[in-house]
């Protein structure tokens, strides 16, 4: 059950300040596209991939580390691991099962085949972009379970692009693009509600205390 008073009597810990820095960042978060990632072993890109979804309003990552464990490096993230859910998976079938059981398409981004180009992707369904290692791209399982496809067009000489470099591209287009249609794109009231409790929690100190005083002054 969502707790109403609790969120209020949390936030009264704050300034105004960081209250309207809430109301003016909830206004602009998305869920209707998030970010997968699969093994990207250079702990720096995983972390500035989280750093990108923060700044153009995706409120979710979800990150798959069968073979390559990291730690987000939270000199590179700048503080984003507060403000964006990460969601971890030990397979690229629980990733894959989790997100379309949630309503996503599966898109794998690719500069193969017959990939769609950014500029021509369908927004209007919800999608969950996949990137995949620096080297090797997705996975064969994670290529075959993809609803679609999706490349950065590329006129050089170089065929593929840095995978936070690509995200950020990715994002920055489908993003504004998405705020200028008539789609349902931001968060339901639920959704802004989780989060903004997530946030408040992450900015009080000894939050969990004050949550307990809570309960014992209002049992």
């Amino acid at each position: 059950m969502r707790d109403q008073a609790l969120l209020t009597y949390l936030e009264s810990y704050l300034t105004p300040r960081r209250i309207a820095l809430f109301d003016k960042v909830l206004a602009e978060r998305t869920n209707h596209f998030t970010v997968a990632t699969e093994d990207v072993y250079q702990l720096h890109n995983t972390s500035a991939v989280i750093r990108s979804c923060d700044v153009f309003g995706v409120q979710n990552v979800h990150i798959t580390e069968e073979r390559n464990v990291r730690k987000i490096d939270r000199e590179i993230a700048m503080g984003a691991q507060k403000w964006v859910n990460v969601n971890r998976y030990h397979t690229v079938e629980d990733s894959v099962n989790s997100l379309k059981e949630k309503g996503y398409q599966i898109i794998a981004t690719t500069p193969h085949n017959d990939a769609c180009l950014l500029d021509d992707f369908d927004i209007s369904r919800p999608s969950a972009i996949f990137f995949g290692t620096e080297k090797q791209g997705l996975s064969d399982e994670l290529m075959q379970r993809a609803d679609g496809f999706l490349k950065i067009p590329m006129v050089g000489f170089t065929e593929s692009l840095n995978i936070s470099v690509s995200a950020a591209i990715i994002l920055q287009n489908l993003t504004s693009r998405l705020k200028r249609s008539e789609i349902d794109w931001r968060l339901s009231d639920d959704e802004r509600f989780d989060t903004r409790m997530n946030w408040a929690t992450s900015c009080i100190k000894s939050s969990d205390q004050i949550i307990e005083r809570y309960f014992k002054e209002n049992s």
